[in-house]
């Protein structure tokens, strides 16, 4: 089954190490249930018994410990954190969020020349301890630019460090904190790390209403020494951006997660009910959104996964991954949004009661698109690469599926964070026409239009300056590379015809959707209303491929899973 069954768990990847993690982080959960896993999320239960899990089996240990830093099944591994990503989503956001804000703190560490200071979070790590990134503060969010972290030079290689944090997802117990500030007037940025637990931190409180904590902390005159630091200058500038590229990819998985365990309940919930002498799942607006749903869904995961083989494959020379990254955080994380509304208004009333996961996963899925940069600022950086992605191909051997057990080296030597308008990519054009099913050549013919619109009607300078403009624009630019990447995956998994032809049904639809919202803008001209209006096109209609999918692979999942109470 291609979507994840905790009750029918199977090993997808061949690492045996990877597969009893998951074995055993199912154990913990079911045996947990979903009565206790609500209730604790009522009462907003610090989850020690996650983490106490967590350290007892060495999991965060094994898995974000580098290789030659642990022991022999110890390394950076991203097929590895793509899966369990998904498992503690599935079972809730808060869960998965301890694990992702360990992910950003080790980040500036892993990256950083200074030794002693890695091999201290490798034994922290095996003694099961969490890990924090201190980059955004009150006043200025993520804008690191304006950073009011200070490390006050004090003499003889130390330094105060004097400022405040927020945002900061672990830091009421994270043994390292990998904080970001700068010299005064105008020096240089760094990177230092503190501990929660020192006199001079002040932790203020959790800034959220829930189970994870969110902290506001201060520093008071911090005690510095050049052994804290992490990195200086532009290696520092590097590393918050850096470490973002690893760490967002993390949040299409926890939605991929989350509408995985929402679609069961939904539809364990829809196949039992009856309404106006009719099955629910005998509508046919139910089926349809029912249908919508599993393709999202499915889409979700094909390019997620796919997006990690370019990830796992980068290099100085092959960057592509820098657009494929921010697609997964914008465009997963929302699809995950549609595919719970979707899922909502099939279940209706039910998604609001206290004891269904879907009410926590109604709430949660809003949290995703809105963390590490909002859709708008994914989308501006997005963009940046249209150009070179459909007038200026490269030629690249291709990438295989990467399930091979190496430690992901690049990651922590990407350098410098400049130079996005310089990256090519493989001709996307190869994919698209290599398919012949319907919706994907209609969704190809669409493509073809958009890309004559950027070379025939070129946005103009002050649209290009205009943030809700080019938000349209990239909305269908990120369609294109999405489809992209979905189909050389089901290629890769021999996914079935059917379901791809239904995913580019979707697509068709969607893409005619924000054709017409470029076409309203207030600035489009009549060249480009009239490219927008050919734009918009009806996915080709096949209710042989419909039923196929709804009774194969949407309605069979009825009752295959369950979470015990």
């Amino acid at each position: 089954m291609f979507l994840l069954n905790p009750k029918q768990l199977a090993e997808s990847h061949p690492d045996p190490v990877l597969n009893e993690i998951l074995r055993k982080t199912v154990a913990f959960f079911e045996a947990k249930g979903k009565k206790r896993l609500k209730q604790d999320d009522f009462d907003r239960v610090w989850y020690a018994d996650f983490l106490d899990f967590v350290k007892r089996e060495r999991i965060f240990a094994t898995l974000l410990t580098p290789s030659g830093y642990g022991d022999k099944d110890c390394r950076w591994d991203t097929s590895r954190l793509c899966a369990f990503n998904e498992l503690l989503g599935f079972y809730g956001l808060c869960y998965w969020y301890t694990w992702q804000v360990t992910i950003l703190g080790l980040g500036p560490i892993w990256m950083s020349g200074n030794e002693e200071l890695k091999r201290r979070a490798a034994r922290l790590l095996d003694d099961g301890a969490i890990f924090a990134f201190g980059l955004s503060e009150r006043e200025h969010g993520a804008d690191i630019y304006a950073s009011d972290m200070l490390l006050i030079p004090a003499g003889d290689g130390n330094f105060l460090a004097r400022g405040d944090k927020y945002y900061i997802g672990n830091g009421n117990e994270a043994a390292m904190v990998s904080v970001f500030g700068r010299e005064p007037d105008g020096g240089a940025y760094a990177f230092f790390v503190v501990n929660s637990t020192h006199e001079k931190y002040e932790l203020v409180k959790n800034i959220t209403a829930t189970q994870s904590y969110v902290a506001e902390f201060v520093l008071h005159d911090y005690p510095v020494s050049e052994a804290d630091i992490l990195s200086k200058g532009d290696d520092a500038w590097n590393a918050t951006l850096n470490t973002v590229n690893i760490g967002k990819y993390n949040l299409g998985w926890a939605t991929i997660g989350i509408c995985t365990h929402a679609f069961y309940e939904a539809i364990n919930h829809a196949s039992g009910r009856a309404l106006y002498g009719m099955h629910v799942t005998d509508f046919p607006h139910v089926k349809q959104m029912f249908v919508d749903a599993y393709a999202r869904l499915v889409a979700m995961k094909l390019f997620a996964l796919r997006a990690a083989d370019y990830l796992r494959s980068a290099s100085a020379e092959d960057r592509r991954y820098l657009l494929y990254n921010p697609v997964v955080k914008m465009k997963v994380t929302t699809q995950g949004e549609e595919t719970i509304n979707l899922l909502w208004d099939v279940i209706a009333a039910k998604g609001f009661e206290k004891d269904t996961y879907f009410e926590t996963a109604a709430r949660d899925i809003r949290a995703l698109p809105k963390l590490e940069g909002t859709v708008h600022v994914n989308i501006a950086l997005i963009v940046k690469f249209m150009q070179n992605y459909f007038f200026n191909p490269a030629g690249y051997a291709a990438v295989p599926r990467r399930l091979d057990p190496v430690n992901d080296d690049f990651l922590f030597h990407q350098g410098a964070t400049r130079g996005l308008g310089k990256i090519r990519f493989h001709d996307y054009r190869t994919v698209y026409e290599a398919c012949p099913l319907p919706n994907v050549q209609v969704f190809t013919e669409q493509i073809s239009l958009f890309r004559e619109f950027l070379f025939k009607a070129t946005p103009d300078a002050t649209q290009q300056k205009d943030i809700d403009f080019l938000l349209a624009v990239g909305e269908i630019f990120t369609l294109v590379v999405y489809g992209q990447l979905i189909l050389e995956n089901a290629v890769l998994l021999a996914t079935d015809d059917d379901v791809v032809d239904q995913i580019f049904d979707f697509m068709v639809r969607d893409m005619s959707k924000f054709a017409l919202q470029l076409y309203s803008k207030p600035s489009s001209t009549e060249q480009q209303m009239a490219y927008c209006m050919k734009l918009v096109r009806k996915a080709r209609v096949d209710d042989g491929r419909y039923q196929r999918v709804l009774d194969r692979y949407v309605y069979s999942l009825n009752g295959v899973y369950e979470m015990a109470g």
